[in-house]
């Protein structure tokens, strides 16, 4: 993929080194600390970051998405983090971002996705904390949640997942 225009206004596109810079700022805006605009530098420069994404309006970025390969025993995707310009929230941005992050996987044929969030906004995209609850990983709780992106479902539905190393720092 490299761009979906959303509404005419918006255009969601895959990253470039053009953008790395105001996806930093976004990240450094939308978290408390640098850890999540570190994190996004140690994906890409340890390769595994498999997509990444960018909202841009009138040439601006105003969001961001990544998804990192995680070791799982399917082939599986974590997205995080996921983030939007302080003054273009609430505006549809990170559910476009994500939505198209979500079709990208599907087409490179990944078969899950998990994501650590709140099941009230990740729902509405197909996550499900019940689809999780069996997985081992450093962050089993009800705010992690798998998306089987085939019509089967999830490959197996227990085992070990890991995100990608770069979210050890984070701890």
């Amino acid at each position: 993929m490299s761009c979906y225009a959303i509404d005419g206004v918006m255009i969601v596109e895959t990253e470039n080194s053009i953008h790395y810079t105001p996806i930093r700022q976004i990240l450094a805006e939308a978290f408390p600390t640098l850890a999540e605009a570190d994190l996004v530098e140690r994906l890409r420069h340890d390769g595994a970051m498999r997509i990444a994404l960018v909202a841009t309006q009138e040439g601006r970025v105003v969001g961001h998405v990544a998804f990192s390969e995680m070791r799982a025993p399917f082939r599986a995707l974590g997205l995080a983090p996921v983030a939007v310009a302080a003054d273009r929230r609430r505006q549809g941005i990170a559910a476009a971002l994500i939505s198209a992050g979500l079709e990208q996987a599907r087409a490179g044929a990944w078969e899950a996705v998990f994501v650590l969030g709140d099941p009230a906004y990740y729902q509405r995209f197909g996550f499900r904390a019940d689809a999780a609850t069996a997985f081992d990983s450093p962050y089993a709780e009800p705010h992690l949640m798998a998306l089987a992106l085939t019509g089967a479902g999830l490959p197996v539905s227990s085992g070990r997942i890991d995100y990608a190393p770069a979210f050890q720092s984070l701890s």
